[in-house]
């Protein structure tokens, strides 16, 4: 078990990483091995997958990304579907960045997503929608009001990546399902009328994280495709 951390206002990232770093890497070099691929890696691309409740980990060294383990989620308020407006409580869809990473977080760690990016805004704005919501977040604990709630444990160890990483080359996916498995359907009910552009963006983005073999998640899966940069 890791080592007790200072109370929340008074750590920095820093201090997590003192803390956290250690453990984190005993617990993940076993997959990173097991992938070929260095610790830490040049980038990495987080899937969360709303319906299967799932967050896939995949990073790469030089181009080529693969699978390294999942998390689950362990919640993620809303149903399928793009978030809209504040309040609405759903877990966005799309590509976004993380820009932030909140060692204070009222939900243990954090690490903060770019949502509204700009595809999300440039429709807010074409609907009139001038409050789409804001600070949406990868955090621990399990409760979720829009946010991807990964747990305590999870969260350590996705922090502790990300700053090893650098957020800067760290993207996420979220879908409403595994596109790899079944091909998003934009036709749902109540579902905007721009749904189909995104969820080809989302399936166009997913074809670099091939589903060709799949076995364990103690193991890597996903042969994955070179991405065109």
């Amino acid at each position: 078990m890791p080592p007790p951390i200072l109370g929340e206002g008074h750590r920095t990232t820093d201090d997590v990483l003192y803390h956290f770093r250690p453990y984190v890497r005993q617990q993940l070099m076993p997959y990173f091995r097991n992938a070929g691929v260095s610790y830490p890696p040049k980038k990495v691309t987080f899937i969360a997958l709303k319906q299967e409740r799932k967050l896939e980990v995949w990073a790469g060294d030089a181009g080529e990304f693969r699978f390294i383990r999942d998390y689950d989620i362990r919640a993620a308020s809303g149903v399928t579907g793009p978030k809209l407006k504040q309040g609405d409580k759903q877990v966005p869809e799309g590509i976004y960045r993380i820009v932030g990473l909140n060692p204070n977080s009222n939900y243990h760690l954090s690490m903060k997503l770019n949502y509204p990016n700009e595809f999300d805004w440039f429709h807010a704005e074409r609907e009139g929608r001038y409050d789409p919501g804001s600070d949406i977040f990868i955090h621990g604990d399990s409760v979720s009001a829009g946010c991807l709630a990964m747990g305590d444990k999870a969260i350590e160890e996705l922090f502790v990546l990300t700053a090893e990483v650098g957020h800067e080359n760290v993207k996420v996916i979220i879908t409403p399902r595994d596109p790899r498995v079944l091909p998003l359907d934009p036709n749902g009910y109540g579902l905007p009328t721009w749904t189909p552009e995104l969820y080809r963006m989302i399936s166009a983005e997913m074809e670099f994280f091939s589903d060709e073999l799949r076995v364990s998640n103690s193991r890597p899966i996903y042969p994955a495709r070179s991405p065109i940069r």
